[in-house]
C-alpha cells in the first residue's frame, strides 16, 4: 500500500494530524488511561522509589492492580505455583520493569474497548493481538540469544511498537468523515502510524533504548545476526501472525531474506506459545 494519500483524502489528513502535532507539542491530549499510565512511568523513574510507593500509585488504578495479579500468577512467574493476593507481592515477583509495561499495556488495552475506536474495532483488535504475538515472541528471542538484552524491554517494546496505530484510531473517531470511509483510515494508518507513534512515545518518556529500537525497525535496520534490541523487534515481528497490512513495516516481510530470516527461528514459536498465551491473557486480547 503507497504511504501517498489519494487527493480526496488529503485534507482530511492534514486536518487530524495538524490538530495531533499540537496536541504532541503542548499539553498532550492522552486518553484517561494513557495519563494514568504516565503517572506510573514517572514515579519508577526515581531510581529510588520504594515498593510502598510504587504499590501506592499503582492501587490508584484497579485494572493495573488487577493484570499485574494475574501476571505473578501466571505461569511465566509463578514457577514454584504459590499464588499471592496482595498488589506489594506481586510487584515484587514480577519486579519495576513489569510494573510500567503493565500499566502501558493496560492503557493500550483500555484504548482498544473505548467508545471511541468502536468503529474501527476490527483493525484495533488485529493490532493488539499482532503486538502481543511479538511481545511474547520478543521476549522468549531476547532469553535466547542474550547479548545484555533484557527480556522484560524485548516484550515492552514489541507491545508498543504500534501504538501509533491506536492513537490515530482514537484521534480519528473525533472526525466523522473517517467512519465509514475504510480507504482513508488505511491510508492514515499506513502512512502516518510510525512517526505519530514514535513521537508519542517520547512524550511519555520511555527510555531511549526503546525509542532508538522502534525508530531503527521502522527504517528497516536491523542486523542478520541479532544482538540489539531492535533486531529482536525485527524477528519478533517476522515469527509473529500479520493480519494488518496497514502496519508500515508489512512491506519488508514477504520478501526472500524475510522467509530465511523467519525459518532461523521458526523453532523458537514452540517455545513462545506459553508466554504468548499468559501475555493475553493478563492483557485482555
Amino acid at each position: 500500500m503507497s504511504n501517498a494519500p489519494n487527493a480526496n483524502n488529503a485534507a482530511l489528513h492534514f486536518h487530524i494530524l495538524e490538530d495531533i502535532a499540537q496536541d504532541l507539542s503542548a499539553d498532550t491530549n492522552f486518553p484517561t488511561c494513557l495519563d494514568v499510565s504516565l503517572t506510573v512511568r514517572n514515579v519508577l523513574k526515581d531510581p529510588l522509589v520504594s515498593i510502598d510507593k510504587v504499590t501506592q500509585v499503582v492501587n490508584v488504578e484497579p485494572l493495573i492492580s488487577a493484570k499485574l495479579l494475574q501476571l505473578a500468577n501466571s505461569v511465566v512467574y509463578n514457577v514454584a505455583g504459590s499464588n499471592v493476593t496482595e498488589i506489594r507481592q506481586a510487584i515484587q515477583r514480577v519486579g519495576f520493569e513489569t510494573v510500567r509495561t503493565t500499566s502501558l499495556g493496560v492503557a493500550m488495552e483500555q484504548m482498544l474497548h473505548s467508545r471511541n475506536v468502536s468503529a474501527f474495532e476490527d483493525i484495533a483488535r488485529l493490532t493488539w493481538e499482532h503486538s502481543l504475538q511479538v511481545a511474547a515472541i520478543g521476549r522468549v528471542l531476547a532469553r535466547r540469544i542474550g547479548h545484555d538484552i533484557h527480556g522484560e524491554d524485548a516484550m515492552l517494546v514489541g507491545m508498543v511498537n504500534n501504538i501509533g496505530v491506536f492513537y490515530l484510531l482514537y484521534r480519528a473517531a473525533d472526525y466523522p468523515a473517517y467512519h465509514d470511509n475504510r480507504e482513508a483510515i488505511l491510508e492514515l494508518l499506513t502512512g502516518w502510524s510510525d512517526s505519530i507513534g514514535e513521537n508519542l512515545l517520547a512524550v511519555l518518556g520511555l527510555p531511549d533504548s526503546i525509542l532508538s529500537a522502534i525508530h531503527a525497525h521502522n527504517n528497516n535496520r536491523y542486523n542478520s545476526d541479532p544482538f540489539t534490541l531492535a533486531d529482536v523487534l525485527y524477528y519478533a515481528c517476522l515469527l509473529a501472525e500479520n493480519n494488518c497490512p496497514w502496519l508500515g513495516y508489512s512491506s519488508h516481510t514477504g520478501s526472500q531474506q524475510a522467509e530465511l530470516d523467519r525459518a532461523r527461528y521458526a523453532d523458537l514459536l514452540a517455545e513462545a506459545q506459553d508466554d504468548i498465551r499468559e501475555l493475553q491473557f493478563a492483557l485482555g486480547a
